[in-house]
């Protein structure tokens, strides 16, 4: 049973350190967040609406739209990093392979800038 207990003791302190970080973290808003926060705080932030609203409001589908499209860009913009990294590894192949991608990625964005869909009118 000692051996047991030897084995598994790293795996208990790493969860009871795990439920531990994940409480500080989930109470400490309630402790150190401001109550009575000004009308500047609360007032329409970057979203197009009041921050305290009717949470069945309509608004406009462009917000999905836009922030869809930075997801996806995003995303596909974040392989360069790694194919950066590992540039003398894979060679010419690996060159010409983020080149298509690139390509791929480029056509993409003129023909959604063609659309309009980063229009805000």
């Amino acid at each position: 049973m000692g051996q047991l207990l030897q084995t598994y003791l790293p795996l208990a302190i790493f969860i009871g350190i795990a439920f531990a970080i994940s409480a500080a973290i989930l109470l400490a808003p309630f402790v150190i967040a401001v109550n009575k926060p000004d009308p500047e705080k609360v007032s329409a932030y970057e979203c197009g609406f009041d921050a305290f609203d009717d949470a069945r409001m309509k608004f406009d589908v462009r917000f999905y739209l836009v922030s869809l499209l930075f997801i996806i860009f995003d995303l596909e913009v974040a392989y360069l990093f790694p194919w950066a990294v590992a540039f003398k590894d894979i060679g010419i192949f690996g060159f010409w392979a983020m080149m298509i991608f690139l390509a791929i990625l480029t056509i993409g964005f003129i023909y959604e800038w063609r659309k309009g869909a980063l229009e805000w009118d």
